[in-house]
């Protein structure tokens, strides 16, 4: 008597072309949504997503000098703690 509910899946390229509808075309989530045949609330969890991943993927050129110094100091610091440490 009780089934199980069958959740439609969507391919990244279908949700990243329906967020493009909303960020570069200027649709609303919710008239995209209505012409596509999807929940607004999932839309707007694929524009979070999406938005969320581009944003750690572009870092600055200062933030990439950044990383890499800060990177170097790490890496000099594990070395000074181990030897003052002893660690083999």
């Amino acid at each position: 008597m009780n089934q199980k509910r069958v959740y439609k899946s969507y391919p990244k390229e279908f949700k990243e072309e329906t967020v493009a509808l909303v960020t570069d075309q200027g649709y609303s989530v919710s008239e995209a949504a209505d012409s596509l045949g999807i929940r607004a609330n999932q839309l707007y969890d694929w524009k979070a997503k999406i938005e969320a991943s581009n944003q750690d993927a572009t870092l600055s050129v200062d933030e990439r000098a950044e990383l890499k110094r800060l990177r170097k100091e790490n890496k000099s610091l594990r070395i000074e703690k181990d030897i003052l440490l002893g660690a083999p």
